[in-house]
């Protein structure tokens, strides 16, 4: 029998974001993107299903919260709805929303559960996007407006937050691949948005540690590029595809700086971004307390078969080919390849080259398709879910083990929620809901981590 026993005072959570639980359609709240871009293009969200309702966090969070508490949670990562505390995105704080919010905290505390609070997760208020989004300095400062009132209103009670969420996404999704609104392919803007995140992100670490006490960090997710093999040609596509997907936040975010190699690739294609002369010493000084990693899958690659076309869009793809490796494991509903010790390599990459930073799994899940297929005797018995839980763990118990300072493990998600384009397709909670009547049910899942909380680990 081999014994997983995680370091003490380890963090055994979920995670959720307010877009993808509150619900648009509940209490008072201004319009994000994605409230604009159902209403314009309903056909591009799976079966038709928006941000309206979604799993209704906001009337039943006490019963969401104590559930947490039932299943042996002592923290959780939110996030707050800019549009829902500052409707329009600057101006006048949202007094339903000030309630709203310290309900959650406080009922987070009164059940003993640490409160992670992130403060930008996919959903721009749409009069700010009207004005540019990311590529226009002017919502920097706003976002700068925002975290300060946030900071005040809930910071003495929450001590651990987070500016940003997967920024690559939006960078990814609204300005490269066209998955996310505003459906934009250009690189230089996408760029510009992705550098423009980091000097806001910045400026609130900066506001935060003159300000407040406590831990500030970012969210990333974390995609190890691995190359098909050790030919340099592999190895120097393996490299740039690091450079675009993991360094291009990771870099400024704990050391303050954006790597030499990025910096020259982008300017011998004409595709630096406008910058300030003050954003350097802004980067340098204000890097981060704490990491959130966010990792589903690997990314494979391999050197270019053809050369780019010269008349296409400039693309992170001109310099590398996705690879598929053979016999690779697959969670086939999400297209996602499993490899459970990408994790592990995350945190000795950490340790070795990031001066070790304070870290936690902040994200990690399995989505699946139809799973009331599974359900015997009123459960759903999720074994694939907590057999993927657990040899993730199992690498994260090993980089525990060999001195990564991983503090934590955080699942997508608590409960089914709402999923940006994909609606309800893929459903990843410790707990289903039926989406008509908005019930909750435990599933197999939910006792597992429970008794693994319980014990600070498991027996195999």
């Amino acid at each position: 029998m081999v014994d997983y026993t995680f370091p003490k005072d380890f963090w055994w959570g979920s995670a959720a974001s307010a877009t993808q639980t509150e619900g648009s359609d509940n209490g008072v709240t201004g319009e994000t993107v994605w409230d604009r871009w159902f209403n314009e293009e309903s056909n591009r969200f799976f079966d038709g299903v928006g941000p309206g309702q979604t799993s209704d966090f906001y009337h039943r969070y006490k019963e969401d919260i104590r559930n947490m508490k039932e299943i042996g949670h002592n923290s959780f990562r939110m996030s707050l709805s800019w549009a829902r505390l500052i409707p329009g995105g600057t101006g006048e704080v949202n007094q339903d929303a000030i309630d709203f919010y310290n309900a959650v905290i406080d009922e987070l505390l009164a059940q003993d559960i640490k409160p992670f609070v992130n403060l930008f997760h996919f959903d721009m208020p749409i009069e700010l996007q009207d004005k540019g989004g990311w590529e226009n300095r002017e919502v920097i400062d706003a976002f700068a407006d925002y975290a300060k009132v946030a900071f005040d209103l809930f910071g003495d009670r929450v001590k651990t937050w987070f500016t940003f969420n997967e920024p690559i996404v939006p960078v990814e999704g609204g300005y490269l691949y066209d998955f996310h609104y505003p459906n934009v392919v250009d690189a230089k803007r996408a760029i510009q948005v992705a550098y423009n995140t980091m000097i806001a992100h910045a400026r609130v670490v900066k506001l935060y540690h003159a300000n407040y006490e406590g831990d500030i960090g970012i969210v990333l997710n974390l995609t190890p590029s691995y190359p098909r093999s050790q030919n340099p040609a592999d190895l120097k596509a393996a490299h740039i595809c690091d450079l675009f997907f993991n360094r291009s936040f990771l870099d400024p975010a704990v050391l303050g700086e954006y790597p030499t190699d990025l910096i020259n690739l982008l300017e011998a294609h004409g595709h630096l971004p406008e910058t300030k002369v003050q954003d350097k010493a802004l980067l340098k000084n204000n890097i981060i307390d704490i990491l959130g990693v966010n990792y589903y899958q690997p990314r494979r690659v391999k050197a270019k078969e053809y050369l780019p076309n010269p008349y296409a869009p400039f693309m992170p793809d001109w310099f590398f080919d996705n690879y598929e490796m053979p016999g690779r494991k697959m969670n086939v509903y999400r297209g996602w390849e499993i490899y459970e010790k990408g994790v592990y390599d995350i945190m000795i990459n950490l340790k070795e080259n990031y001066n070790n930073i304070p870290s936690f799994i902040s994200e990690n899940g399995m989505g699946v398709q139809n799973e009331e297929r599974f359900i015997k005797d009123g459960r759903i018995e999720d074994d694939y879910r907590i057999d993927f839980i657990k040899e993730h763990l199992k690498w994260i118990h090993k980089a525990a083990e060999e001195g990564c300072n991983v503090k934590g493990y955080h699942l997508w998600t608590f409960m089914d929620n709402w999923s940006w384009m994909n609606a309800y397709k893929n459903r990843y909670g410790f707990f289903a809901v039926d989406i008509e009547t908005g019930e909750r049910t435990a599933k197999k899942s939910a006792s597992w981590i429970r008794d693994v909380s319980k014990q600070n680990g498991f027996n195999e």
